[in-house]
């Protein structure tokens, strides 16, 4: 039986499940941008 009094905050299953998550869609996000830009993350945000 699952505990619902564990925080949702912090270093725990729950945070970093969707740490991961969202981790790999800015990951894909990113690649994304740059195969139809063109132009590396970098050179997107004007640092190259």
């Amino acid at each position: 039986m699952e505990n619902t009094t564990d925080p949702k905050f912090g270093f725990n299953n729950f945070a970093e499940t969707w740490n991961g998550r969202l981790a790999m869609l800015g990951f894909v996000i990113g690649l994304g941008t740059e195969f139809i830009t063109g132009h590396g993350i970098l050179s997107q945000i004007g640092l190259m």
